[in-house]
């Protein structure tokens, strides 16, 4: 009886050890010699990140140089989280959401199609049921991952590709994108990289400035711990658990391509980077936690049918100590 028992109890355990096993998220390495970089890659069931508001492509868990890392979680993870993703991320305004019922869907680049649940105004905080996650096809290489996403729907289908790579020789990461309108109605969004950068894992405070070439304005909307000084933003003391720093509406920028430019510095470690693109700012947030430090500047994108918008975003790391 004994034994019969003790077999029954290890085959029970045997059955609860295999349902907690849990399939590591799909991933890729990529290096130039001078920086090396691990994506995640898209997955419907065990990607690192598959919620609505993101796109899926390119999300970078740890970029190293120099013996710095940029990115990595900041939160705790969740794959359906709106906000649990790491690395230079983008989003784009839903396509279609105000002129669907509820029940019908609307269009989500680097998404797919997704179910409208009723007439409330369009949050990106919220998980909305994916209905057609569309195809993604990847091809990685040593020094660059390029996704593509195929969306077919009635009103905005699209091919979109993106592009993470490292420049050779230097110490650069690009985000190339391409985006063709397949449809017969003319697309309009606006998206914008959200950044998350963890630098070092070290805390946001004092020992972080992020400077603009050109004087900004702007009015915090909660949080006393950064301000504005001329060009740059200054954290007066360190975010606290729970806490965070919001600035919208922040101005000075030019509709000159060359305004799209921040440098992030971190005066302990020495680390820092400069993200620039080939398009002007449409309109810039600035958003911080205890653990990433968020500059968000937006893009307009205007696609007419059968037509291809190009962007790209660059990214220059540095070290201020040897």
């Amino acid at each position: 009886m004994l034994k019969k028992l003790s077999i029954g109890l290890l085959a029970a355990f045997v059955v609860v050890a295999v349902a907690m096993v849990q399939v590591s998220p799909p991933e890729t390495t990529i290096s130039n010699g001078i920086i090396e970089a691990r994506l995640y890659l898209p997955d419907q069931q065990n990607g690192y990140y598959r919620g609505s508001r993101f796109d899926w492509a390119g999300v970078i868990n740890t970029l190293n140089y120099k013996g710095h890392n940029y990115f990595g979680p900041w939160r705790d993870h969740d794959p359906v989280a709106h906000d649990a993703i790491t690395g230079p991320v983008e989003y784009f305004e839903p396509l279609g959401y105000d002129e669907a019922k509820p029940g019908e869907t609307f269009v989500k680049i680097g998404v797919g199609r997704v179910r409208k649940p009723d007439e409330k105004p369009y949050s990106f905080s919220r998980q909305y049921e994916i209905v057609d996650h569309g195809t993604w096809e990847v091809q990685a290489q040593k020094d660059r991952v390029e996704f593509i996403h195929r969306l077919t729907d009635n009103d905005y289908p699209y091919v979109y590709k993106k592009t993470v790579q490292l420049a050779a020789n230097e110490p650069r990461l690009l985000l190339t994108h391409e985006l063709k309108n397949l449809g017969q109605r003319t697309m309009e969004t606006e998206t914008y990289n959200h950044n998350f950068f963890v630098m070092d894992n070290r805390k946001i405070g004092p020992e972080y400035t992020v400077e603009f070439p050109y004087p900004i304005t702007g009015e915090p909307n909660a949080g006393d711990f950064a301000t504005i000084a001329g060009n740059r933003f200054v954290f007066n003391r360190e975010i606290t658990k729970g806490g965070s720093s919001f600035f919208g509406g922040v101005t000075g920028f030019t509709t000159a391509p060359s305004d799209y430019r921040f440098d992030i510095k971190n005066s302990v470690t020495g680390a820092g980077v400069t993200v620039t693109s080939d398009q002007p700012i449409a309109k810039l947030n600035f958003w911080a936690s205890p653990n990433t430090i968020c500059p968000e500047p937006y893009i307009s994108v205007r696609v007419n049918p059968d037509e291809t918008f190009h962007w790209t975003i660059n990214y220059d790391f540095f070290t201020t100590k040897q």
